[in-house]
């Protein structure tokens, strides 16, 4: 039986489509391509707007059309804002209260998932109903008793209560993600390792820890945006100019004689979003690859 090739079909003659084959659809690939384009510029225009609106002068944002572009433009407000309008050490804040939060976060609920799952102990079941009832508790109820206990504690005037807060409201998540990812890792390593002598603190950081760093990632990367775009919390417990995060000094960002400066303040917003935008990027693809390449292989 000859096999039908391009080189033996004749250019005037279409090959016939295979019985119970679907027709193409170019309109149905056209729609695609046009639905993917529109959520292309909805996601990305604002952006750009943000962008040129850093740029204008106060008189060219008052005066002038809220789409046109900037007549001068104005790359000084990036300066003002980074200095004048204190944003580096509102960033500075904000990394001082996220990262030791979110590393205690990481490190406790890891721990908390490891006993949960791999380890056997009477009340495990119970115990994590009890981290997933945390996860039903609206942050607005425990604002006013916290504030109460951190002031009589005297930690308050410190980065402490947000540090403290972002731990314990952050991690009734943090212990539901990683259990369920601990119960699709192999008890014979486990078994294995006890086997050979290790005990349950090697076995947790030489075998357990390793086998989940990419759910930490994970998790690292949905907590880290879930805190650095706190409001609320920020605003309830830094009392002091000295202390505020980035979204509450965005939030207070006002030029001389409490004049809002809407070139710089969109400045500061720019160094704000893209950042954060850059970071998410980078560690986007670093999760992709390691949940894509496997822990385990057998």
């Amino acid at each position: 039986m000859a096999i039908d090739t391009p080189a033996k079909t004749s250019a005037g003659h279409r090959r016939k489509a295979p019985s119970g084959a679907a027709p193409r659809r170019p309109g149905r690939r056209l729609w695609v391509k046009a639905v993917v384009a529109l959520l292309l510029v909805v996601e990305i225009y604002p952006l750009i707007w943000m962008f040129l609106t850093s740029l204008k002068s106060n008189d060219d944002y008052l005066n002038n059309s809220t789409w046109s572009l900037p007549t001068t433009w104005q790359w000084a407000n990036y300066t003002e804002a980074w200095t004048t309008g204190n944003i580096s050490l509102y960033v500075q804040n904000s990394l001082l209260a996220v990262v030791p939060a979110l590393a205690l976060m990481l490190l406790l609920g890891t721990a908390a998932g490891f006993a949960l799952q791999i380890m056997v102990w009477k009340g495990r079941s119970l115990t994590l109903l009890v981290f997933l009832a945390g996860m039903m508790v609206p942050p607005q109820m425990i604002l006013l008793p916290l504030f109460t206990a951190y002031f009589q504690t005297g930690l308050s005037g410190t980065l402490w209560p947000l540090i403290l807060t972002y731990t314990g409201t952050g991690l009734p998540l943090t212990v539901f993600m990683m259990a369920t990812y601990y119960r699709s890792v192999p008890r014979e390593l486990f078994e294995a390792a006890t086997i050979d002598g290790a005990g349950i603190l090697r076995a947790f950081w030489t075998i357990s820890v390793p086998l989940v760093r990419n759910a930490l990632l994970t998790v690292g990367l949905v907590q880290f945006f879930f805190i650095w775009n706190d409001l609320l919390i920020a605003l309830t417990f830094t009392n002091d100019q000295d202390l505020r995060t980035v979204q509450v000094g965005l939030l207070n960002f006002t030029g001389d004689f409490g004049a809002t400066r809407y070139g710089p303040l969109f400045a500061a917003i720019c160094i704000n979003v893209f950042g954060t935008l850059v970071i998410y990027l980078f560690l986007n693809q670093k999760v992709m690859k390691g949940l894509t390449s496997g822990a385990v292989k057998g």
